[in-house]
């Protein structure tokens, strides 16, 4: 399975300058507070947030902010947040779909657009790209000292994986996007002694596309503008 390591994108984030974190609490602390809106504040019971806190936990937020905003979300909070999802196209044909988090969709939609328009995309309508994904479950496992692939592999396939992409740091084990299955592929790991990084439903591109290297600076610098704004949650795309 071609693609791109997800596991050097989480530990990019680990180390952003303080600055930089900041605007990623604020993501997380959004994707906590509306996760404990859709589903309560128990997190074995909520999928959503189970998911938002292990983010929060990559990005080394301190429990007592985690425990805080689901505590504040549960009695008081009167905040609005909608999930958004832009789709369009990026440089070179590369497709791109952007969940966003937002109590006002039109400042949303217009700093979406623009970032799309100042690098040589277009923002499309909605389904215009998605096709083009499926959703997968998705467990990282990094590989530590003593991590043994033959074992990795024969524990993922005892456990429903369907299929998996080695790394230099990493392996990527991919399931149905059916979050029972996703959960058991990571209790199996973690009882293992092995160090599970990620594990989520995500959207897997079908198909990759490859880009020349001008064209990778200007696509990374209308992804960092993306990610640079308080709105957008995630950005995926096929880029290769």
């Amino acid at each position: 399975m071609s693609g791109h390591n997800k596991w050097s994108k989480i530990k990019n984030s680990k180390g952003k300058a303080d600055s930089e974190r900041s605007n990623m609490f604020t993501k997380l602390s959004r994707e906590i507070l509306v996760a404990v809106k859709e589903g309560g504040p128990e997190v074995e019971s909520n999928y959503r947030l189970k998911t938002a806190i292990a983010k929060a936990r990559e990005c080394n937020m301190p429990n007592d902010k985690i425990n805080s905003i689901i505590k504040k979300t549960s009695s008081s909070d009167t905040s609005n947040f909608e999930r958004q999802t832009y789709e369009g196209y990026g440089i070179g044909g590369v497709a791109v779909i952007v969940e966003c988090l937002t109590d006002n969709k039109n400042r949303t939609a217009s700093d979406v657009r623009y970032a799309f328009d100042k690098f040589g995309g277009s923002l499309g309508s909605t389904g215009c790209v998605s096709y083009m994904f499926k959703k997968k479950g998705l467990i990282i496992v990094e590989k530590t000292k003593d991590f043994d692939i033959d074992v990795a592999i024969g524990l993922a396939l005892e456990h429903n994986a369907d299929d998996f992409k080695e790394y230099d740091d990493s392996l990527e084990i991919y399931s149905s996007p059916d979050e029972k299955i996703v959960e058991e592929l990571e209790k199996a790991f973690t009882n293992a002694n092995f160090n599970v990084v990620s594990a989520e439903v995500e959207l897997i591109p079908s198909n990759y596309i490859t880009l020349d290297e001008k064209q990778n600076e200007t696509f990374e610098k209308m992804i960092s503008k993306l990610e640079d704004l308080d709105d957008v949650q995630e950005v995926i795309h096929n880029r290769e």
